[in-house]
């Protein structure tokens, strides 16, 4: 095996190990979708037969059976795998012998999963950093594209602030990327080999926070069982409350009083818990409008603002959606059984024109939203979300002159007229629009952002 075939198998997601009969005894899953839809818990797919787990799956035509009977390596293999409970995916495996001297002990295979148009909506949560998932994350500071001043400022204050041990408070809308900002603090800080634990305070039931944050000690009287609270799940590494002004005030001040002393008490338990950890909050609403309407304490915010990082929209940094739509292109290009060549330049143009109140996530559902819809390898105007390919000529208005006008601004405003009437005709396709109109799409562009008709 030279080089460039070792270097090969960095390109697969997955590793398993079987002895010599077959059984699992080792795994490691870039994506835990996968058990799932098998139907397994993690435990679950240890030892037992690795064709027990398929329909499809034999002793005859499992990769890993093959090696074991054979002792050959076996290279890019793609197999369709059904699952016992009907889910379905395609796997490119690498498959190779394990030997003891001439024995055949085992056999590792390296493996990458790709899947159809109708699961791509399982990709949400895929880890691709092979290096840091073990710790609960998908992101590193690597995933931030961007070419925008403001996105720049943003990485500078994400690497200033990692190896220290302040509290982050960060603000920003919806699909802004709050998340990818503390797992990416979390990987470049001292704690990385520690767990990254996150949870979205709108989402926990009032009555049960405490629980979920504390923990519950084991009470022999009620049953109740022991529960390890979020705190001391991510005792030495980071936890990050997203949405924390959710939190009752009553619970807030509770908050602050942890976060002061890095102590926490079961509830139930006469015994304190001491933390090392580091505490990163988040909130998709303005932190001061929050304090000044009641729903954030006033000293919480201070103690979590010791950094403060705020999150630009999307909208504020449009010179980056060229890149962002190709790097979502090629995440899904690498785990999808299909490719994009590429995305249309009308569709290119639209994007940078499109206001996109959903920010980067939105962005990412219309790449998604286009790999459900295509029939081609080109990412068309029929193919992203209506309410996207719509917006061009909703926003198309024509202005009434408030002054009179000479015979220059006349033409203008027919001309104008002419452009916005084939925009509506074509449903916004430039090149049609361009070829009814008689010029260049070139000519098109420009008279476009000449008369603001976006």
């Amino acid at each position: 095996m030279n080089f460039s075939e070792l270097y090969h198998l960095t390109d697969y997601d997955n590793v398993l190990i079987v002895d010599a009969n077959g059984i699992t005894i080792f795994y490691d899953l870039a994506d835990l979708n996968i058990l799932q839809q098998l139907g397994l818990k993690p435990e679950e797919f240890l030892r037992k037969h690795i064709t027990s787990f398929y329909k499809d799956l034999s002793i005859e035509n499992s990769t890993l059976m093959r090696v074991l009977k054979t002792g050959e390596s076996l290279w890019n293999i793609e197999q369709k795998l059904t699952s016992i409970n009907g889910f379905s995916y395609i796997s490119k495996s690498s498959s190779f012998p394990i030997k003891k001297g001439d024995t055949i002990i085992g056999a590792i295979e390296f493996s990458k999963h790709f899947y159809h148009k109708e699961d791509i909506q399982k990709l949400e949560q895929f880890a691709e950093n092979k290096i840091y998932r073990k710790n609960n994350t998908f992101y590193t500071i690597d995933n931030f594209i961007s070419e925008s001043n403001v996105m720049q400022e943003v990485k500078n204050k994400i690497q200033r602030v990692s190896n220290t041990e302040s509290t982050i408070l960060i603000y920003g809308e919806t699909g802004t990327g709050k998340e990818i900002v503390a797992q990416a603090v979390h990987n470049l800080s001292n704690r990385f080999t520690q767990p990254f634990i996150s949870i979205n305070c709108a989402e926990i039931q009032t009555e049960l926070v405490e629980h979920i944050l504390f923990g519950t000690e084991k009470d022999s009287v009620t049953a109740t069982p022991d529960i390890i609270g979020l705190f001391e799940q991510a005792n030495g590494g980071t936890i990050f409350l997203d949405e924390v002004n959710a939190l009752d005030i009553k619970i807030q001040a509770k908050l602050l009083k942890v976060i002061e002393d890095k102590i926490i008490r079961r509830m139930g338990s006469t015994y304190n818990v001491h933390l090392n950890i580091r505490v990163i909050a988040a909130t998709n609403e303005d932190p001061e409008k929050l304090v000044a309407n009641k729903l954030l304490r006033e000293d919480l915010y201070y103690r979590l603002g010791v950094f403060r990082i705020d999150l630009p929209l999307l909208s504020e940094r449009k010179e980056d959606i060229e890149g962002l739509t190709n790097y979502f292109i090629q995440f899904y290009n690498r785990h999808m059984h299909m490719k994009m060549e590429r995305m249309d330049e009308e569709v290119l143009f639209l994007f940078k024109q499109y206001n996109w109140p959903g920010n980067v996530r939105e962005l990412k559902n219309a790449i998604e939203t286009a790999y459900n819809n295509a029939n081609t390898k080109v990412i068309t105007l029929n193919d992203i979300p209506t309410k996207i390919k719509n917006s061009l000529t909703k926003s198309i208005e024509i202005k009434q002159p408030e002054r009179s006008i000479d015979l220059k601004d006349k033409v203008e405003e027919y001309e104008k007229s002419l452009i916005v009437g084939e925009l509506r005709n074509t449903g916004g396709k430039l090149a049609e629009s361009a070829r009814r109109l008689g010029i260049s799409k070139q000519l098109l562009k420009y008279k476009m952002e000449k008369y603001e008709l976006r």
